[in-house]
């Protein structure tokens, strides 16, 4: 008979917890970025950024279409959809940190059903060749 040894994973991830992203932000430059990520990618600097964008409108309407043209892609829409992209992202990364953590879940489950099957299987094998001994013994 062998000995039932369980998934090492199992000790190692309950220790361990899943990953997210928030794991990332190593060193001074991860700290920076996620500083200014964080600064940027709000829905309150987006409006500033649309504010500050609407400030020169004005004179992008007298310089003519060119110009105005020019004002819609360089100025408003690269300074107020960098921060609702930002924004989106966030909301992603959260969605799937949430992912994550459930699938982390499910997996340390598995592993537990898993471990228990192992454990009832090598039972059903022990019943069974008590079973078979015994028939031997008796002869039949």
């Amino acid at each position: 008979m062998s000995i039932h040894t369980p998934n090492p994973r199992i000790k190692e991830r309950s220790t361990a917890g899943p990953h997210f992203t928030t794991h990332e932000h190593l060193g001074f430059n991860g700290r920076l970025a996620i500083l200014i990520t964080n600064s940027v990618g709000t829905m309150w600097c987006a409006y500033l950024f649309a504010i500050i964008a609407l400030i020169s409108l004005p004179a992008a309407i007298s310089g003519g279409k060119a110009t105005l043209i020019s004002w819609i892609a360089q100025t408003f829409l690269q300074l107020v959809l960098l921060s609702v992209i930002m924004v989106g992202q966030k909301v992603a990364a959260r969605a799937s940190d949430k992912q994550a953590a459930q699938t982390f879940q499910d997996t340390e489950a598995l592993l537990k059903i898993q471990d228990e099957v192992h454990r009832l299987i090598k039972i059903n094998n022990e019943l069974t060749q008590e079973i078979h001994d015994l028939m031997v013994k008796r002869g039949e």
